[in-house]
């Protein structure tokens, strides 16, 4: 058996190559994005964290009502972000917020048209399909560390690393939406004479929008499940005192920063969920 381990396939190796090159020839691109990302994320934060904490909770109680339709959804949103505030944990949440906002944003932009386009290329979808696996599987400190050759220390690797495990989601649901689309419906928009733009729009979207937007659902959860990771590389958030609380052993401040996520968590799942009125 010596001669299969003796001649080990060096993909430790062809990785580190592979980052080396591109840190090398593409610096100016990462530089660009990371730019990017952090004026966003400023943009975000400037516009949870300027105002009273009760004037974010109450445009926040506001489109609760709007989407769900439901009183005790909104009083209910008021309630856990009253709790947060109690807490005092009121500005890592905001940090928080705008981490799992990004993330969607990012993800459902470049998710739903990859969905699209392989829900319409079936051979597509068998190539892609081994990557959507990898970027799942693979564990998330494994790709942090690129992210942090790339991007530094900060919020802009743990968004990148968090678009990376969560971006899977959106793609699969989305083909799932669309290629779900009965072929009747089709036929009938065709028989019509609708062209493929006006089918996807006025036919297949419309019938796969649940799909897509338990697709949201996902990445929105997803994302808060990277919280405590992206924590590592220094995004701010709530992840922050998770990680501090591990270091220090403080079994206190570890518990009431972990109900903290799991209240954003039930929150925005409350707020996002597919389906009629609560």
């Amino acid at each position: 058996m010596n001669w299969l381990t003796d001649y080990k396939i060096p993909i430790g190796k062809w990785s580190k190559a592979v980052v080396d090159w591109l840190t090398d020839n593409g610096g100016w691109f990462f530089d660009g994005l990371a730019e990017g990302m952090e004026a966003a994320i400023e943009a975000i934060l400037w516009v949870l964290q300027t105002p009273p904490p009760l004037a974010v909770i109450a445009v926040f109680v506001a489109l609760a009502y709007l989407m769900r339709r439901s009183f005790y959804t909104a009083l209910f949103v008021a309630l856990s972000f009253l709790f947060i505030v109690n807490q005092g944990y009121w500005e890592r949440t905001t940090e928080t917020l705008t981490l799992v906002l990004s993330a969607c944003i990012v993800c459902m932009a470049v998710g739903v048209p990859i969905g699209i386009a392989v829900a319409h290329r079936p051979k597509l979808y068998t190539s892609v399909r081994p990557v959507l696996d990898l970027m799942q599987t693979l564990p998330t400190f494994v790709y942090l560390i690129p992210a942090i050759v790339f991007f530094g220390i900060g919020m802009v690797p743990g968004l990148i690393a968090t678009a990376i495990f969560v971006i899977p989601a959106p793609i699969r649901l989305t083909h799932l939406g669309i290629s779900s689309t009965p072929q009747s419906l089709l036929e009938a928009g065709q028989a019509f004479g609708a062209t493929k733009s006006q089918l996807l729009w006025k036919v297949e979207l419309p019938y796969a929008m649940p799909q897509i937007m338990a697709g949201l659902t996902q990445t929105i959860m997803l994302s808060l499940s990277m919280v405590v990771i992206a924590a590592l590389v220094g995004a701010d958030g709530l992840g922050v005192p998770v990680v501090r609380a591990l270091n220090s052993v403080n079994t206190a401040l570890g518990f009431e920063a972990g109900f903290v996520i799991v209240v954003v968590a039930i929150v925005l799942d409350r707020m996002f969920r597919v389906g009629g009125a609560d």
